[in-house]
């Protein structure tokens, strides 16, 4: 099972190094499906909005609900979290893949919802998957995997090339 996680820190922009790795993956020629966050300065929204990048083809979901300027939480949108994680596990099934990509394991996935079916479904497959990893999480997470999270260095480098060694044959 070839699961890699970036820990979730906040010290760290993971939105932006898992978006620049999915790009420079893509650009060898590698198959990728998952979601990944918009970097919130690539976005005209508030700071806690939340639009996925759908893999492979950028398409975009907004995930968090509008409750208006006097709110001061953001909501997660259930609905369009579930139709993105349909539309990812699709391209899956359909597509194939070299590599699952998906910005982090979060609250929903610990609860059995979210990405979880995909995540299993690319473990099932032999698929590898590179993930965001919050200490929150973890335990949830390692409960789910049935192993020990494997940490990688939030670093550009070593994240390509652990995803280029995983991606083995079916990378171009």
């Amino acid at each position: 099972m070839d699961i890699a996680c970036i820990p979730l820190t906040g010290q760290v922009p993971t939105d932006h190094l898992l978006n620049k790795v999915a790009d420079r993956l893509a650009d060898d020629g590698c198959r990728l499906v998952g979601a990944l966050r918009v970097p919130a300065a690539d976005t005209e929204m508030g700071h806690c909005d939340n639009t996925l990048r759908l893999l492979p083809d950028g398409m975009s979901i907004r995930i968090s609900q509008d409750l208006g300027a006097g709110s001061s939480a953001c909501r997660l949108d259930a609905g369009a979290l579930a139709e993105a994680a349909g539309i990812a596990e699709t391209r899956l099934t359909e597509q194939g893949a070299d590599l699952v990509m998906l910005n982090k394991f979060g609250l929903s996935e610990a609860e059995g919802r979210g990405f979880r079916a995909l995540i299993a479904k690319a473990i099932e497959s032999g698929v590898p998957v590179l993930i965001g990893l919050s200490d929150t999480h973890r335990a949830a997470f390692e409960d789910f995997t049935g192993a020990p999270a494997n940490l990688l260095p939030a670093d550009q480098e070593q994240v390509l090339s652990w995803c280029r060694d995983v991606a083995g044959a079916g990378h171009r």
